[in-house]
């Protein structure tokens, strides 16, 4: 069988959703409830446990409150009605930094506790490159509402050598196509089409950056941050799903942290892309199926938008398997 897989807001409500001179580190206001237990129904909107998390923008606000919402598109609204924005202008959030670091960028888990910081558009820019190589050298993730941006940059590649190319940039236009609304995987195959030995343009619009945020650009997910633990240290996640209601869980146990990370990277290696969230399903799909054909059966009903290669079906397969026998 084939394994292919098929506004403005007046005075009165923003100063109820800002807090003033308030110090980042905030704690989420959290109702102490056990999670369900397995085949349970979730409990009706008005008994579930009210979580508030505290917000601002990267390159500087004041700091806001948010709660109510169940995936990341209500997120990016609410942080919009916040600071009086459109939810249009959010490219990404991280946890916990305000910089642009790729190992803190909001997936689809946030720790009860856990601090967001939205990142707007900032500058935009245009240029050409040329494609010298089948291989661009950039990894494509997007921000679950529309925006595909950079998420690393590989040293030596193609792209590394335009300077102006940044991690964090979000992907507009590939030779005068806009592509807002598509997804990681489908922009990650455009740029890899597109005929090697000539030249392409891009539109691309970078973050708004604080004065002191001014640096080097970085590669991306390689990097450390100084001086930036996790604020968060909370046992619980909120776990924001594009399908069904958000689910408060525990954090993740060794064995899916693993295994999350590894098919992360096999996505990377056969598609271009990263996306945690989308790993974190697959581990979910596939940690009690027997087989193979099972395995991907459980893909093609949970995930039909995507057309995973054979190979790639089989690796991340094993990758559970590896994950769950401690073989990491």
């Amino acid at each position: 069988m084939p394994l292919g897989l098929r506004k403005k807001k007046n005075k009165s409500r923003e100063s109820s959703n800002l807090v003033e001179n308030e110090e980042v580190g905030g704690h989420a206001v959290v109702g102490k409830s056990a999670v369900n237990g397995g085949g349970l129904p979730p409990p009706p909107a008005s008994l579930r446990p009210k979580l508030v998390f505290h917000t601002q923008l990267a390159h500087g606000s004041p700091t806001g409150r948010i709660e109510g919402f169940t995936n990341v598109k209500e997120l990016y609204n609410k942080i919009a009605e916040a600071f009086n924005l459109s939810p249009d202008e959010i490219l990404f959030c991280t946890l916990n930094t305000h910089k642009i670091d790729m190992e803190k960028l909001l997936g689809g888990q946030i720790g009860l506790e856990d601090f967001i910081f939205a990142h707007i558009k900032g500058i935009k820019k245009e240029m050409d490159v040329y494609k010298s190589e089948e291989a661009l050298g950039l990894t494509i993730t997007d921000n679950g509402a529309g925006y595909a941006f950079i998420k690393r940059i590989k040293e030596g590649s193609v792209v590394d050598g335009v300077k102006v190319i940044c991690v964090g940039d979000h992907i507009e236009c590939i030779n005068g196509k806009n592509i807002v609304g598509m997804r990681h995987y489908e922009v990650a195959r455009m740029l890899k089409e597109l005929p090697k030995d000539q030249t392409f343009t891009l539109k691309l619009v970078e973050p708004m950056k604080a004065f002191e945020m001014l640096e080097p650009r970085s590669r991306g997910a390689g990097g450390k941050t100084s001086g930036e633990g996790k604020m968060g240290t909370g046992r619980e996640t909120l776990r924001l799903r594009s399908k069904g209601p958000a689910t408060v869980e525990e954090m993740p146990t060794e064995f899916e942290e693993k295994a999350v990370k590894k098919v992360d990277d096999l996505l990377e290696s056969y598609m271009g892309i990263r996306d945690t969230e989308l790993a974190a399903t697959m581990v979910e799909v596939g940690r009690d199926k027997k087989n193979p054909d099972e395995f991907a059966m459980a893909l093609d009903q949970a995930l039909g938008d995507f057309a995973f290669p054979d190979e790639f079906v089989f690796d991340v397969w094993g990758a559970i398997g590896d994950a769950k026998q401690g073989r990491f």
